[in-house]
């Protein structure tokens, strides 16, 4: 018989979370808190993310995706700083509208990714919430000691690189709203699906996290659009570039969207949500790189190159683009 003292929070924690802190140091979530010991030589690296309903995804969205998007994206910083996995604290606030089939779709599909990702739950809160669903997650890994690739240390003539694609998340935000233009871009469904799925499950590049560690003089990870988070970086080296917005990688999906109404292309690169990796390496390491990037599994562009003084600018046609809001902002 369960034992008639346990709360109903203990109840919940011990079905559907023991499971996934599955690290000794997690004692079986039944301590106050956790131990993370990080390997010989090693540095611990902290971050933190959340998600709430109604800001970074749609209430309807699917449970699991919303637990996987919530890791996704803190293991997204973890790679655009070469770190390496080696677990997270979650903090989920429950509305009490929530039923037990939809915490238990939630924590399968944060179950899959903490084990494919070698990220096992290592401790965090349960709570209930009169406000609307908020799920907070704090994620930490592992580098060697004193080589975390920060978003500071990039220099004049440095090549500005980036993985993937850019703007399907934020173009698939829109057609998830039901944004009242997405009729004329005239997407067949395979294209649709493709921006809605990019929306609703970001893809964070840790296969390519030992490359950016080797190779990258800095990097950051790109949730605020690519336009916002190269000035921050910029800001942060105190250098300038300008980009060719031609060669800023797009999906054919966010291609053809563009195609059918050019305007979007604002929305591609100042949307947030795409989870890629932006990076600059020097010259001379580029081709290497690109190798190591090809051998695990990542597209890479190279789409400028950084220079003396501030700012970016991007140049499409041969006109200078200027953005209404060039970065997303809570603010």
């Amino acid at each position: 018989m369960p034992d008639s003292k346990e709360s109903e929070e203990d109840r919940l924690i011990a079905r559907y979370f023991r499971p996934l802190a599955t690290d000794p140091g997690a004692f079986g979530l039944q301590d106050d808190a956790a131990i993370l010991t990080p390997p010989p030589g090693c540095d611990l690296v902290l971050t933190t993310d959340g998600v709430i309903a109604g800001v970074h995804f749609f209430p309807g969205d699917p449970p699991d995706h919303i637990g996987r998007k919530a890791l996704r994206m803190n293991l997204s910083d973890l790679a655009a700083k070469g770190a390496r996995p080696a677990g997270f604290l979650m903090s989920i606030a429950l509305p009490g509208t929530i039923e037990e089939s939809w915490l238990s779709a939630f924590t399968a599909g944060v179950a899959d990714d903490a084990q494919h990702y070698a990220c096992p739950l290592l401790g965090g809160d349960t709570d209930r919430t009169p406000g609307p669903l908020s799920v907070s997650i704090a994620a930490f890994g592992t580098v060697p000691h004193g080589k975390m690739v920060r978003r500071s240390t990039a220099h004049a003539g440095d090549c500005v690189v980036v993985s993937g694609t850019i703007g399907d998340a934020a173009l698939g935000m829109r057609l998830r709203g039901g944004a009242p233009d997405a009729e004329r871009w005239r997407l067949e469904p395979r294209l649709r699906a493709h921006l809605e799925q990019r929306y609703l499950l970001p893809q964070p590049r840790n296969a390519l996290a030992q490359a950016v560690l080797e190779y990258a003089s800095a990097a950051m990870d790109v949730s605020d659009g690519l336009a916002g988070d190269l000035a921050k970086l910029c800001r942060a080296s105190a250098v300038a570039t300008n980009i060719d917005a031609t060669r800023v990688p797009l999906s054919d999906a966010a291609h053809a969207a563009v195609a059918a109404d050019p305007g979007l292309i604002e929305i591609a690169l100042t949307g947030g949500d795409d989870y890629e990796i932006l990076l600059t390496i020097a010259p001379e390491k580029l081709t290497a790189f690109s190798r190591a990037a090809k051998r695990a599994g990542v597209a890479v562009s190279e789409i400028g190159r950084l220079v003396e003084g501030e700012g970016v600018r991007f140049v499409r046609d041969g006109k200078t683009l200027s953005f209404a809001r060039p970065s997303y902002s809570h603010f």
